[in-house]
């Protein structure tokens, strides 16, 4: 197939431009024609005048349209595959695609179709009032980065073509990467019979050597931004109440079937979290017991550390899509201790691949650690379990075959 990848990426890089880059790399290698355009947010104008032109082209650009047409009638492609279009190219690209007959397939990253914070997310909680009120709400609150004149902007977007119904027949299909995530867009508006459900992959990091073992004594690893979203707080505060279950006494039968008194065992042993990745909360790891702070790292030294560690910790407190790096965690074997949250528990089984904890709960989280510590036989076998999810569900060679099934399906309409 032919197909034109469409992406406008973000100031900073994010998991979204990792997919892209790996999608793109994986249909190329199954003999298909790829081609990327795409637009980078670095390249904004900057000053009063660029801004205001960015603003105005945000709910539709005339001359966004006018290079898609060009592109398009030089590529010809099969399908044009939008990961994002925003702000600067707008969903008028769809309208050029309708011009020329071309089907459009729009994977959902995240919720900024619905919500202009693109989070669900307000002061640190979950809001879902614009997923059927009206997105001008943001406005009020400065959803859209603080500000209430780039939230206007973002909602007038949003509402726009909402009224005009661009969801719903400009758009050949919808790639929702979980079925919440699928369940959230049917709430919102969105047809249900065009939205598929495709999660993201990696590609296996044992296909070229094998693993190293886990490490003793066992630490927990943090891989993510810095970031309320995140739950970094209620991280930190489950791992300090964790070394407070560890100092309780655990033994209550103080004597053995013979009658003989025994001291109640303690273990004092510190268990350390690793914390790797960088944000704007950064300085609460500082002169934290039990904690290290890793910094940003490269691919293969986040592989290194889920090799070693005994568990992933996911404690976010918003609607997650599919973070990659939980699908590396079942790649490589690794338990994953997660929110009961949004698609979580769509990924993770609990007691099977993994541990689920109540969100923002800093005591039910030290108490799930504290259980995977105390039966490293049970973590093992959640491990093992994530591997075969992993197997069965995220690699490349299924992910592709959706994808080109995603693909023909709007070939038939």
């Amino acid at each position: 197939m032919k197909i034109l990848f469409i992406h406008n990426y973000y100031q900073y890089a994010g998991g979204e431009d990792n997919v892209v880059a790996a999608e793109l790399k994986l249909l190329a290698a199954h003999g298909h024609q790829v081609e990327l355009w795409s637009v980078d947010n670095k390249d904004l104008p900057s000053g009063l005048r660029g801004k205001i032109s960015t603003a105005l082209n945000t709910t539709y650009s005339s001359s966004s349209k006018t290079t898609a047409l060009s592109k398009l009638q030089v590529f010809k492609p099969d399908v044009v595959h939008v990961h994002n279009f925003f702000p600067q190219l707008s969903p008028s690209i769809y309208d050029a695609c309708l011009e020329l007959n071309i089907p459009v397939v729009q994977t959902l990253h995240n919720y900024r179709l619905m919500c202009p914070g693109a989070m669900l997310m307000r002061n640190g909680k979950i809001c879902e009032q614009c997923v059927t009120g009206s997105p001008y709400q943001a406005v009020l609150h400065g959803c859209y980065k603080g500000s209430n004149l780039g939230s206007f902007v973002v909602a007038h977007m949003v509402a726009t073509h909402r009224k005009l119904g661009t969801w719903q027949h400009k758009v050949s299909r919808f790639i929702a990467l979980t079925e919440f995530a699928k369940a959230k867009f049917i709430e919102a508006g969105f047809p249900s019979d065009k939205i598929v459900v495709k999660p993201n992959f990696v590609n296996d990091p044992f296909i070229d050597s094998p693993p190293v073992a886990r490490v003793t004594p066992p630490f927990g690893l943090f891989v993510g931004r810095l970031s309320t979203e995140k739950g970094l707080h209620t991280l930190l505060e489950a791992w300090t109440l964790l070394e407070q279950l560890k100092e309780l006494k655990t033994d209550s039968a103080v004597y053995d079937v013979s009658g003989v008194y025994h001291e109640p065992k303690q273990d004092n042993s510190a268990i350390l979290l690793k914390v790797a990745g960088t944000g704007p909360l950064a300085e609460l790891l500082d002169n934290q017991p039990n904690v290290q702070a890793l910094g940003l790292q490269s691919p293969a030294e986040i592989s290194l550390l889920m090799q070693q560690a005994a568990f992933l910790i996911l404690p976010s407190e918003w609607y997650e899509g599919f973070p990659l790096v939980l699908v590396e965690a079942l790649a490589h074997g690794l338990p994953v201790v997660a929110s009961n949250l949004g698609s979580m528990p769509n990924i993770i089984a609990d007691g099977k691949s993994g541990l689920l904890f109540e969100p923002g709960n800093a005591k039910d989280l030290a108490t799930k650690l504290k259980w995977l510590l105390d039966n490293p036989d049970e973590c093992a076998r959640l491990g093992t379990n994530a591997r075969q999810v992993y197997l069965d569900n995220y690699t490349a060679d299924k992910n592709v075959k959706q994808l080109l099934e995603v693909y023909s399906s709007t070939s038939s309409e």
